[in-house]
């Protein structure tokens, strides 16, 4: 009877399956609320807060250099040809060195130490961030041009620091064990949107009306915005190394039974960075993660299509003369913004309640992401460029739109992520969560690329 009950159990067991619940239906009940207690190390909240900051630290740099357009505007405004390039190369620049770090840190897996990686990612935005904020009140007689090759060098310096931080927390974080940990690093990349539009739009509705008191108003915005990214950064960092000074100091868990759990003794080595790893390739992970690897792409790479429709959609009112402050485009769009990036941070949050957790069902986290792409029409419907709009209302529009859009993002993304560490092994659990942070920066690039042409057909 039970070989009969074996063979039953093998025929109901699907492809893709995580590993964890394939050892669950080979074995009884009881035994399996043991082994899956030991699997895990507890869950602890300064372990989430400290992921938490790494993930608002790693999306941080972008969006300040977003919400400083204005005062690169002013300072590039004595040469046109700058003036309407300068974001097109800030944006090829910043995904060119991202992409192409990434791919080198994911085949130097072997002696790859990934706290040393983290580490020197802050580090590098540290600096970064503290000469652009020295450039706001010094070296201002320089050329236009030779700022521009100034914020060209920072950009990607920020670039090249945000892939270490990539790499080196998404593997980091998997060998943990516990999803709630890269959930943490998600949700911090959702706030590290949603700020920054706040910061704008308290700007733009408290800008004096005369342009000269703008103007003198703008290197100050930008001095405060850059401070505030050296002083997260600093933050993360400082978190990071208290994380592994409590994991150097207590490197062992005892469980229930009192042996020595091996889980932590493998974090151990993990942290010290001392311990070679057997390479796991690249389309090795890819066989395993293929339905959540290309979800993840294809996530991103629609995702990044969105601003460049932010920036041309106006509000129905726009243009009359009662239109509301804050329906007028310098606060307008940043609302627009505020949106998407308050959706999207909600969306990596909803995964973290079991009920809503799709990490199991792989294929349809793929139908999602791929059922993502309506919303690109949606966006034609609406009052792009100010000729009109099918959508003529601000709230559907904000709402249907914008909200559910970067819900859908936030969502799906951090299932991708999360769900990785289920279908490899505990042995591939860095690598794995490498390639990911890989497909991820890539669906980025990728959405870019195409988001020129969609500016140039608008």
């Amino acid at each position: 009877m039970d070989r009969i009950r074996e063979l039953l159990q093998g025929q109901q067991q699907q492809p893709y399956e995580p590993l964890e619940r394939g050892d669950r239906f080979r074995e009884d009940d009881e035994q399996t609320e043991q082994e899956e207690g030991m699997d895990k190390p507890p869950f602890v909240w300064f372990d989430y807060i400290v992921f938490f900051l790494l993930g608002v630290a790693m999306l941080w740099a972008w969006n300040m250099f977003l919400a400083a357009g204005p005062y690169f505007q002013h300072r590039f405004s004595s040469n046109e040809t700058i003036l309407h390039n300068f974001q097109s190369a800030e944006l090829t620049i910043s995904t060119v060195v991202n992409l192409g770090a990434m791919l080198v840190l994911a085949e130097m897996q072997a002696r790859a130490n990934y706290p040393k990686r983290i580490i020197a990612s802050l580090g590098v935005l540290v600096v970064t961030f503290s000469l652009l904020a020295i450039s706001t009140k010094h070296f201002l007689s320089v050329s236009a041009g030779a700022y521009f090759v100034f914020m060209m060098l920072m950009v990607g310096a920020a670039s090249f620091g945000t892939a270490l931080c990539q790499n080196g927390v998404f593997a980091y974080v998997t060998g943990f064990g516990r999803e709630e940990y890269t959930q943490a690093i998600m949700t911090g990349q959702g706030l590290a949107g949603v700020l920054p539009c706040i910061f704008q739009i308290v700007s733009a509705l408290d800008l004096p009306a005369n342009e000269d008191e703008v103007a003198r108003e703008e290197p100050n915005d930008a001095f405060r915005y850059f401070i505030l990214a050296t002083l997260i950064s600093l933050s993360a960092l400082a978190a990071y190394l208290l994380l592994l000074f409590r994991y150097r100091a207590h490197p062992l868990h005892k469980t229930s039974a009192g042996s020595v759990d091996d889980l932590q003794n493998s974090q151990h080595s993990l942290l010290s960075g001392s311990v070679p790893r057997a390479p796991v390739p690249l389309l090795t992970l890819l066989r395993k993660l293929f339905w959540l690897a290309t979800a993840v792409f294809l996530t991103f790479a629609v995702t990044m299509i969105y601003p460049i429709f932010t920036q041309e959609i106006q509000s129905v009112r726009s243009g009359t003369a009662d239109t509301p402050r804050l329906l007028q485009p310098d606060a307008f769009i940043p609302l627009a913004f505020l949106f998407w990036n308050a959706g999207d941070l909600l969306g990596r949050i909803l995964p973290a309640v079991p009920a809503l957790s799709l990490t199991s069902h792989p294929r349809a986290v793929f139908a999602l992401a791929a059922a993502r792409i309506v919303f690109l029409p949606l966006y034609l419907l609406c009052n792009v460029k100010g000729r009109g709009a099918v959508l003529a209302s601000d709230a559907v529009y904000l709402v249907l739109v914008q909200l559910l859009f970067g819900l859908s993002n936030g969502f799906v993304g951090s299932t991708c992520m999360m769900g990785a560490v289920e279908y490899v092994g505990e042995d591939e659990r860095e690598a794995a969560g490498g390639f990911m942070g890989l497909c991820l920066v890539s669906g980025l690039t990728a959405g870019s690329l195409l988001s020129f042409v969609v500016s140039w057909a608008l």
